[in-house]
């Protein structure tokens, strides 16, 4: 059985959405983790959501702080981000969603977070 949660998004949407797991990515840049989600506005259709957060991406905010980011706290920027992704929206995706998260994201959320 799935958790379903909703996320209220600036747009003024409402989301539903849950965690479908993840797996390795790679690209031609190097890998990474991919989140997968599955998010929906009304329950009628159900779509995949993935958030890409790098490898590269991570090293980066670790090395300027000095400590590593566990495994637990890339979920959490993986989530954040998918929620600023809702949030960029005027409405909500027709289409499978993908997010990448960039370096300086990383760091946002991660100041967000208080990490």
């Amino acid at each position: 059985m799935r958790r379903i949660k909703s996320y209220a998004s600036e747009s003024g949407y409402v989301y539903e959405y849950f965690y479908a797991g993840h797996r390795q990515w790679r690209d031609e840049l190097g890998g990474g983790v991919e989140f997968e989600f599955r998010v929906s506005a009304g329950r009628e259709q159900w779509l995949p959501a993935a958030v890409v957060v790098a490898d590269r991406a991570v090293e980066a905010w670790q090395a300027a702080q000095a400590r590593t980011l566990s495994s637990t706290e890339r979920y959490a920027v993986a989530k954040l981000a998918l929620f600023e992704a809702f949030d960029q929206r005027a409405a909500p995706p027709e289409t499978a969603l993908e997010v990448r998260v960039s370096e300086a994201g990383v760091g946002a959320i991660a100041e967000r977070l208080g990490l």
